[in-house]
């Protein structure tokens, strides 16, 4: 079980690196990719997945992280 855990942390590690890294403080992830734009007050689009996905991915991360403390 814990070879599973830790194979699991890792895994979540690197993904959530992943989410993290390709967001842009200060910018949307248009401005990423070369686009301007205006001034949008919502995210949307990949903006959005990423944000959630950064949410979900964090969220397992501490809890994968915390079952060792059981275990």
């Amino acid at each position: 079980m814990q070879q599973f855990l830790m194979g699991f942390q890792v895994v979540l590690s690197i993904l959530l690196s992943l989410a993290i890294l390709l967001q842009q403080k200060g910018a949307g992830l248009s401005a990423t990719f070369g686009g301007g734009g205006g001034f949008i007050a919502s995210k949307r689009g990949a903006e959005k997945f990423l944000s959630n996905a950064t949410i979900v991915l964090a969220t397992l991360f501490v809890l994968n992280a915390a079952a060792f403390l059981f275990l």
